[in-house]
């Protein structure tokens, strides 16, 4: 969606510290290990995303990534049923269960997660629409739900250099449908993109609903 969490990024926020840490509180990598071993019961990724996509401007622009992260683990887990925000705000559990008889084994998760690649590939019943070396076009329109289209990037002309087959459409599965389309390696030049005079390129992955024919 149109906000300011475009993929892209957005003009006015300052440089990216590319030399930070991964985690600059301990609290934060305990967030990032929550979030990756307790998966949401029939939630995708992209739902995931957009529900921080949701969140107030107020809210994005000041609260720091994993703050993000953990108000959003809250409201999925809130909205399941998972726990309620009186049990939240409170910090006490409704109802208390016995703690695991058994501590963590953490070999075992590790090597679940290291196996936890998911395959969005999807076998398409239309052929692709474009094919290498077409000139195409975002594009240029607002988009109300969640969208990896980066606004930059919008009603901009490019040249496809490379065909993926299909793969899972992440717009329509953060509205929880599970459909495919074709996906494509797009190139675009510096000065098509922002008028620069540079030979830069930028190649973004775009899902074929996002072009048109030039």
């Amino acid at each position: 969606m149109d906000g300011p969490h475009d993929l892209g990024g957005k003009d006015g926020y300052g440089p990216i510290d590319v030399d930070a840490p991964p985690f600059r509180e301990g609290w934060e990598a305990r967030q990032w290990a929550l979030s990756k071993n307790v998966p949401l019961p029939g939630g995708t990724i992209d739902w995931w995303r957009h529900a921080i996509e949701n969140m107030d401007p107020v809210t994005y622009a000041t609260q720091p990534y994993f703050v993000k992260w953990c108000l959003n683990e809250i409201a999925h887990r809130v909205d399941q049923g998972v726990f309620t925000l009186e049990e939240i705000l409170s910090g006490t559990p409704a109802t208390r269960q016995d703690p695991p008889a058994e501590p963590l084994d953490m070999d075992g998760t590790l090597a679940r997660l290291r196996a936890n690649n998911t395959d969005f590939r999807v076998e398409m019943d239309q052929p692709p629409a474009f094919a290498k070396g077409d000139t195409v076009r975002t594009l240029n329109t607002p988009s109300p739900g969640h969208t990896r289209l980066p606004a930059y990037a919008r009603g901009h002309l490019g040249t496809v250099i490379a065909h993926h087959g299909g793969h899972l459409y992440a717009d329509a599965g953060a509205r929880g449908e599970h459909i495919g389309a074709h996906l494509y390696t797009v190139e675009f030049s510096a000065a098509e993109l922002w008028g620069t005079d540079t030979p830069d390129t930028v190649c973004l992955d775009l899902w074929e609903p996002y072009l048109a024919r030039a």
